[in-house]
């Protein structure tokens, strides 16, 4: 049977679940939201290939912060900039009013302004804000924690045997660093889902390998790389992620604000089942 690795983003500790458990909790899950997105894709006559859930998320939860950290007041100093980076990238005006300064703002301000700007609602801004960033700024800040990480994904790319790996979210972050890391694992088709890697400053600007002249780079062995971005995803920045990588082909599709960002959401699609059914 085909196989797939696919890598999820934030928001997917599985509390109370061993990391072997929750790899099948998810990986069943998904392989459930691909199947409605192989019908959309009139792909019904080829069986979905299987799903090997390459597992991060209990390396970047943090016990102590659960429950603590719900609101935009009680984010670290070092997160609340990552969350103004992001609020750049989504429409801040590139110079704050005369005498002030974005980061003298306070960050719930700051959001109100963009949220006008954008037309949508603050609080799902601030949702948005303290479900994403802290989990990226947590991976991107630790060292260890992106090490280990990292060879979660690398072990289910190795223990599956897939060429293929379709990331989500901070997961295409992680994916995108694991295959530069581990070119022996022959991954030659790379989809990505929601993805925030071309994010400035927050994530574009300290991925490893480093960006060489405003451009990210392919990851070793690839030769098929599909980004697939929902036009309403405001993770999902730039959304044209070959303006700073070698994409090779961009889909936009047009969900409905209630799933937002959503991995299952991005599965039952059709783009995606179509991105996916050549290689397998």
């Amino acid at each position: 049977m085909n196989r797939i690795v696919v890598v999820h983003g934030v928001r997917n500790y599985q509390r109370g679940l061993s990391p072997h458990a929750s790899r099948g909790a998810l990986a069943a899950a998904w392989s459930d939201r691909l199947a409605i997105g192989y019908k959309d894709a009139c792909l019904e006559h080829l069986d979905p290939p299987h799903i090997t859930a390459a597992y991060y998320a209990h390396h970047l939860n943090n016990a102590e912060a659960q429950g603590a950290r719900d609101d935009l007041d009680q984010l670290p100093l070092e997160e609340q900039q990552a969350v103004l980076a992001w609020l750049r990238a989504v429409g801040l005006p590139s110079q704050p009013a005369e005498g002030q300064s974005w980061g003298g703002l306070p960050l719930r301000q700051t959001i109100d302004l963009v949220a006008r700007r954008r037309g949508i609602a603050a609080q799902t801004l601030a949702r948005i804000a303290v479900a994403l960033l802290p989990e990226v700024y947590r991976y991107l800040s630790s060292p260890g924690r992106r090490a280990a990480a990292l060879q979660e994904v690398a072990q289910a790319v190795r223990s599956s045997g897939a060429d293929v790996v379709v990331a989500h979210s901070l997961g295409s972050v992680v994916a995108y660093e694991a295959l530069h890391a581990h070119p022996e694992l022959g991954v030659n088709t790379f989809i990505t889902l929601g993805s925030p890697l071309g994010l400035p400053s927050a994530v574009f600007d300290v991925l490893d390998p480093e960006p060489v002249e405003g451009r990210g780079q392919c990851p070793p062995g690839v030769t098929s790389w599909t980004n697939i971005a929902d036009a309403g995803d405001l993770v999902a920045l730039p959304r044209r992620l070959g303006d700073r990588f070698p994409v090779t082909t961009h889909q936009e599709l047009h969900m409905a604000m209630a799933d937002f960002h959503t991995l299952g959401m991005y599965l039952a699609s059709g783009l995606t089942a179509a991105a996916i059914a050549p290689h397998c």
